[in-house]
């Protein structure tokens, strides 16, 4: 069973509404311990990096989150929840992050482009991992959000082109985030949950 994070700061129910949708066995939990249970973890986020981090370490869920992690289970950050994946975020000043991927996380160079970056894009396809095997170049997905993550490119599967280049798929091991909303992306984010899932039940 996927465990969905209820730290505070998620859009809980969209992600949970879409993996109901998709007959995949999920629940939301507010308990760090009921984590030890899980298959699969995710962890969604909407706000900001430093009032999110604040929140995730005052439920208790981030040191659960890293030892999971560690320890093989498969991990999904979406929006918010794949930038908490980082080591640190620069947005209202620097904030740890779970620091499960290195990198950081910081403000859009629009270029004159409206921030936030809100609405679909199309990714380029990178380097394949397990949740983009059905992913294409041109495919397009649905963002929102004003930061990204800075990161290698050994780490970035997708990305999208908003001035510069903005990671959308990322994976380090067992550990997955999503920049745009795969619950809001049609088929294209369909099959990546899809694809969470045979993750979780392998």
């Amino acid at each position: 069973m996927i465990h969905i994070v209820d730290y505070g700061a998620g859009n809980l129910f969209s992600v949970k509404n879409a993996l109901d949708y998709l007959h995949i066995e999920n629940k939301i939990t507010a308990n760090p311990a009921d984590l030890a249970e899980a298959d699969g973890i995710i962890l969604p986020g909407v706000g900001a990096f430093r009032d999110a981090m604040t929140m995730l370490n005052g439920s208790g869920f981030t040191e659960e989150i890293k030892k999971q992690a560690a320890a093989g289970k498969p991990l999904l950050g979406i929006c918010l929840g794949m930038q908490m994946l980082f080591e640190k975020g620069y947005e209202f000043g620097e904030s740890d992050g779970l620091g499960l991927i290195p990198g950081c996380v910081q403000l859009i160079d629009g270029g004159g482009l409206k921030i936030p970056h809100m609405g679909w894009n199309d990714l380029t396809v990178l380097h394949d991992c397990a949740l983009s095997a059905d992913v294409a170049d041109g495919d397009y997905v649905y963002f929102v959000h004003s930061y990204r993550a800075e990161t290698s490119d050994e780490y970035i599967s997708c990305y999208a082109t908003y001035n510069e280049k903005i990671p959308g798929l990322v994976f380090r091991g067992n550990v997955y985030g999503a920049q745009f909303h795969p619950e809001k992306s049609g088929q294209v984010g369909m099959q990546i949950l899809k694809n969470f899932a045979k993750l979780v039940t392998t």
